[in-house]
């Protein structure tokens, strides 16, 4: 008995290491990709989904990878308008190979010809996952704008 608490004992700083490093990661993948839609790269939005996305957003059907990466890529390609987002990490959730996020995004969209902006706020989980070459990539996504 003393072995076995021994041995749990041991390997709970490992954990904790392995904990952190996966929240490290799954924040720098969120920022990698607020970073890359930022800055326009249409051919970069979609590497933070895995390819059995499915996502949930209020007032909008259920959407799959395809359909995401579609609509991303879309907004992204408008000429009458720019979109940037900010990132509000609330919480990050690891557990293996399953990690989940609340978040908030903040979505400034300015009107070229006008230079009108709005803003909306965004909250949300995502769901990650861990891959087969070790990436997390988002396998769920809810999200709602605030009234």
């Amino acid at each position: 008995m003393i072995a076995v608490v021994t041995f749990f004992v041991a390997m709970l700083p490992c954990a904790i290491a392995q904990t952190a490093s996966d929240e490290a990661d799954i924040r720098a993948t969120l920022k990698q990709w607020m970073a890359d839609f930022n800055a326009g790269r249409a051919d970069k939005v979609c590497d933070i989904f895995a390819p059995v996305l499915r996502a949930d957003v209020r007032g909008a059907g259920e959407r799959d990878f395809d359909a995401q990466c579609k609509l991303l890529r879309d907004a992204l390609a408008d000429p009458a308008r720019s979109l940037s987002y900010a990132l509000d990490i609330r919480d990050i959730f690891t557990a293996g190979d399953m990690a989940a996020v609340r978040l908030k995004w903040t979505l400034t969209t300015r009107v070229k010809a006008t230079g009108a902006v709005t803003t909306a706020e965004e909250q949300g989980l995502d769901v990650f996952g861990r891959d087969s070459d070790g990436h997390w990539r988002i396998i769920r996504f809810t999200s709602y704008e605030r009234p």
